[in-house]
């Protein structure tokens, strides 16, 4: 029987402290995403024919398939995901099965990593070291984010983004109903009406 001991403790290792990162919590959809993945990518280099890792395999499968229908994170087993990374808030996170993310990176909610298109679906995004993702941000294709940068809320990013850099959206422009407006000054006071 071959289980590989020593990698297999470099797993649950990982798994521990995915568990500290995350509050010592191992309710946290997040924590709950990553060790599936880790488990699970452990699992797909050597199952082989061993019925007891087949029968993990399965297991695992089916705990991937509850988190990503019933928390909304997709993460699959080939996606390659540094140490301490963390997962915050759940729903609709959507991560490529060939992307990289660096260690100590943060996700939020309504995340998207993924390639541009079927027909390029191999090129997806390489994410570095302590890289923050904020809530609503989409990358996609071959792009590269640096070490330290910091991608803001609802940001698209299609482009390599160097290390330490920040990316954001320009802030929302306001416009004024102009008809609502004339319409409120063509109004007498009522401070006029009294007199």
């Amino acid at each position: 029987m071959r289980l590989y001991p020593r990698k297999l403790l470099n797993v649950f290792s990982q798994i521990r402290e995915d568990w500290e990162v995350n509050g010592r919590d191992w309710t946290q959809p997040g924590f709950r995403a990553l060790a599936v993945n880790r488990l699970g990518r452990w699992l797909a280099i050597n199952k082989g024919r061993n019925p007891f890792l087949l029968l993990l395999w399965r297991l695992d499968e089916a705990a991937f398939r509850y988190i990503r229908n019933h928390y909304g994170i997709e993460l699959p087993h080939h996606t390659q995901v540094g140490q301490r990374v963390r997962i915050l808030h759940q729903s609709g996170i959507v991560i490529h099965g060939a992307a990289v993310i660096g260690d100590d990176s943060v996700l939020h909610q309504n995340v998207t990593i993924g390639a541009l298109n079927n027909e390029r679906s191999q090129e997806v995004p390489k994410l570095g070291r302590d890289v923050h993702v904020a809530c609503g941000a989409v990358i996609l294709g071959p792009v590269t984010i640096g070490d330290g940068a910091r991608i803001g809320p609802n940001c698209v990013v299609m482009t390599d983004v160097p290390a330490g850099a920040t990316v954001f959206v320009n802030p929302p422009r306001m416009m004024l109903n102009m008809r609502r407006a004339s319409e409120e000054q063509d109004r007498p006071s009522s401070v006029a009406r009294s007199r």
